[in-house]
């Protein structure tokens, strides 16, 4: 399988990039992310493509909002890796990757055309 899309199974936005996928014939795999956590090595090797931790966290979203404060600034990998395995669901999502996804946070229409070349 070339393309792997991790994300939440109940996620709107995972729902809508897994139609398009669909529609469009990109073979690829659905993982959910809370019921099969990441090891810490993914998490930040997903960090470092992303931008860093800030990039792949979702800090719009309740679960980030509800944070107690003194978990919303982690000083180091390891503090961020003990965040995410508690919490996955602060990853910006989907998060795709593949061979010729490469890596990639998110979900446009426009964005999945130029990142799999279709409907073009």
């Amino acid at each position: 399988m070339a393309t792997t899309l991790y994300g939440l199974k109940n996620c709107d936005t995972c729902k809508k990039a897994t139609k398009w996928l669909d529609r469009f014939g990109v073979a690829h795999e659905f993982i959910d992310y809370r019921d099969n956590r990441q090891a810490p090595e993914t998490l930040k090797e997903w960090a470092d493509k992303a931008g860093g931790w800030d990039a792949l966290i979702n800090k719009s979203s309740t679960t980030w909002r509800q944070l107690p404060e003194n978990r919303k600034s982690p000083g180091s990998d390891a503090e961020w890796k003990l965040l995410l395995k508690e919490y996955p669901q602060l990853v910006r999502r989907p998060v795709v990757v593949g061979d010729v996804a490469g890596f990639s946070q998110g979900f446009s229409d426009n964005g999945f055309k130029k990142l799999f070349g279709a409907g073009a």
